[in-house]
């Protein structure tokens, strides 16, 4: 198959005009009119992932491996040290980030993973009635999403209504309404911001709750790959992250 049918297929499903001004999605390594032998899907790159693909593929990840210009490739980097390993090995690299986070991720999230009907969505925002406490909710998002540990601010006891972004959506707090926001990478002046909106939060992290990228995506293409006898294989780069409680790892 060629990368261009592929391309084709993703930009009818999930179309890269609406990502981001400051994303960088699409066809970032390789060219149209590569023929390719295997697909494979991940969240992100890392070295040990790219040393497992065969030759002649296509990897489609979630992160783009490059967000703005390189003005040097010395290897000395995280994107130009994989971007070597990529083109010695003929690996050809597709990128879907905030135009598959409006299009299925975030929604994805929030009905088959929480379990929550989502009410409205408002471009990368979804809105869910959960009714629930404050405490039960954290627990209830914890057990869901596997946080062993779980940052939060507690503005309201009650929480009636939520918003869900996954990945990094503090820079939407201005657009929330709800009683509670859910979403990762969230910082101290974040949360300083939260209390002062009267707008609980959930940091349900980065990496935690945009993994399922690979299952819904590989559910996305598989009758299309089936057609024309190829598979998608999940693959998972490592979250670079670990926790530690008193000294002891505990993920």
């Amino acid at each position: 198959m060629l990368v261009q049918n592929i391309y084709d297929f993703l930009d009818d499903l999930s179309p890269f005009s609406l990502q981001e001004k400051w994303d960088n999605a699409g066809l970032l390594v390789g060219s149209f009119d590569d023929e390719i032998k295997k697909i494979y899907i991940s969240i992100d790159l890392d070295e040990e992932l790219i040393d497992e693909i065969e030759e002649n593929s296509l990897i489609i990840t979630h992160h783009p491996l490059i967000f703005s210009g390189l003005k040097r490739v010395n290897y000395d980097s995280y994107s130009t040290k994989l971007l070597q390993k990529l083109i010695k090995k003929d690996i050809c690299l597709i990128s879907m980030h905030t135009n598959i986070d409006k299009t299925h991720l975030n929604k994805y999230v929030v009905e088959n993973i929480l379990g929550f009907k989502i009410e409205n969505t408002d471009e990368f925002i979804s809105y869910a009635n959960v009714n629930m406490s404050f405490n039960d909710l954290v627990k209830y998002v914890s057990k869901k999403l596997d946080l062993k540990t779980t940052k939060a601010v507690k503005c309201n006891e009650f929480i009636k209504k939520v918003a869900i972004v996954t990945g990094s959506g503090m820079s939407l707090i201005t657009e929330v309404q709800a009683d509670c926001f859910l979403t990762g990478d969230i910082k101290y002046h974040d949360a300083m911001e939260a209390k002062a909106r009267g707008i609980s939060l959930i940091d349900i992290r980065h990496y935690e709750s945009e993994r399922f990228f690979s299952n819904l995506l590989e559910g996305l293409l598989s009758e299309y790959l089936k057609k024309n006898e190829l598979k998608a294989i999940i693959t998972a780069s490592k979250n670079p992250f670990e926790f530690f409680i008193e000294g002891e790892t505990i993920e």
